[in-house]
């Protein structure tokens, strides 16, 4: 165990799946970085994300709790969809408060255009970061915490390694928290040329799969740069880093402008609650604190990074926090006999949950999925206030949020649950509901019981009364 108190180096990509690491892949991309990690570190095989879009999974990370409680849930920032609840306490906060140096550095997604949602409000002691959803690689508008500068040509993948490992410099001599939160391989599909290159004669990609495979590289590398200087620093051996993604990879598209590519066979992408949409790489690496070279077979959720992060770094939870739906990971990350849930639940929708579509329980080795209504998908976006947001959040932030009402749904009628044995079939292609029809009604209850339960919740925060105001 180390004399001193770890740091800690959380690192997220941003739709990045199993399927993006050339470790997983065959060679198709190219990340020796991350694959040197997997190699080296703790690699988990069955860790799931807590939501099939971004801001949601964000907010259970942060908090240990699952998203609909939080009120993060949807990816719509205009809306205030995305906001985590100001009754919740971060693990940012919980660090700070213990004497660690905090940095938030990329993408934030969990308040945009309310000063009260900012992360220097929400645990975090120095920020770089753009408060929304996505945003332009090369036109960028970024915030060194409340002062907003323009471009100045740098690659924004480029600028987040830049920036965390100045923070590293400043903060080698105390124990820090450095989330960096890389908005690669989101869309807009950009990257370098020199980085692009080398994918455009591999048979079978699109363009745009080469320019994302591109886009990957470039974090690889930035992600090089910062565990060098862990390194440089002496910090290598006292620094808990973990990598992992926030959800599964877009797909979508047609002819060379179409993402679809591997991903380890799963069924189903970002977006969707079946394993391709959820389930997702993460490897931990602590040289003072963790077993080397080895693989964890436990299903893992991000609600359980907090404690397990809390547990790490002897921080206690407050008597007074919301209840966690996470445990600690750490018996398991040590190999030894763990404390893992293996009972989850997870649903995204546009707007506001629909229970009786995306969603899913995983109890064991069974998932039951209740699939897509028509009228709910992701595909409605509202793409002119996208644009708003990521080249000129300036309105919002003198107008403030589009009001309610949300646009209109016309919802299909409802389909009936699949069921699923992922120990047989982790690609979900057998559907087992006529066999099992006892289990299947059994994990229906209990999904509605867990619905009825983070609905109440979700219902609770000020932020949902704040919502219905006119």
């Amino acid at each position: 165990m180390p004399t001193s108190r770890p740091n800690l180096l959380f690192l997220l990509a941003d739709d990045l799946g199993y399927g993006d690491l050339s470790a997983f892949n065959g060679g198709l991309s190219d990340t020796p970085t991350l694959d040197a990690l997997v190699q080296e570190g703790v690699c988990f095989t069955q860790q799931y994300c807590a939501s099939p879009v971004c801001n949601p999974s964000r907010a259970c990370l942060l908090t240990g709790r699952y998203p609909h409680r939080t009120g993060s849930i949807d990816t719509l920032e205009w809306w205030g969809l995305e906001r985590l609840s100001l009754r919740e306490r971060t693990l940012a906060e919980m660090l700070q408060a213990a004497g660690y140096a905090t940095g938030l550095v990329g993408k934030w997604h969990l308040g945009a255009f309310d000063p009260r949602y900012h992360p220097l409000r929400r645990g975090f002691d120095e920020t770089v970061c753009f408060r929304g959803g996505m945003h332009d690689y090369y036109q960028w508008r970024v915030e060194w915490g409340e002062t907003a500068r323009r471009t100045d040509g740098r690659y924004l993948t480029d600028l987040w390694t830049e920036e965390a490992v100045q923070f590293l410099e400043r903060h080698q001599r105390e124990p820090f928290f450095l989330h960096v939160t890389y908005n690669a391989p989101h869309t807009p599909l950009q990257a370098p040329e020199e980085d692009i290159a080398p994918f455009r004669d591999k048979p079978g990609l699109s363009r745009a799969v080469s320019t994302l495979y591109g886009m990957i590289h470039r974090m690889d590398v930035g992600i090089g740069r910062i565990l060098e200087t862990l390194d440089r620093l002496g910090l290598r051996d006292n620094t808990i880093v973990v990598f992992t993604s926030d959800n599964g990879p877009q797909f979508g598209g047609a002819g060379e402008d179409c993402l679809d590519r591997f991903n380890c066979n799963f069924r189903g992408a970002k977006g969707h609650t079946y394993e391709g949409g959820i389930r997702v790489p993460l490897v931990a690496r602590w040289p003072d604190g963790l077993p080397q070279r080895r693989e964890v077979h436990d299903m893992a959720h991000f609600a359980d990074w907090l404690p397990t992060f809390l547990e790490m770094t002897g921080v206690p939870l407050p008597a007074d926090h919301l209840p966690l739906d996470g445990v600690s990971l750490l018996p398991a990350l040590r190999g030894e006999t763990g404390r893992t849930v293996t009972k989850r639940c997870w649903q995204w929708n546009r707007y506001e949950p629909v229970y009786e579509c995306n969603v899913a329980i995983r109890d064991g080795d069974w998932k039951l999925v209740r699939p897509w209504l028509e009228g709910t998908g992701p595909d409605i976006v509202c793409g002119q206030w996208l644009w708003v947001s990521m080249y000129g959040p300036e309105h919002f932030l003198h107008n403030g949020l589009i009001p309610r009402p949300y646009p209109p749904r016309t919802l299909g009628a409802p389909r009936p649950p699949e069921l699923y044995n992922l120990r047989d079939d982790p690609y979900e292609e057998h559907d087992l509901v006529a066999q099992r029809p006892d289990l299947a009604l059994r994990l229906q209850t209990e999904l509605e019981n867990w619905a009825d339960e983070v609905e109440r919740d979700r219902r609770e925060t000020p932020e949902y009364a704040e919502s219905l105001t006119p």
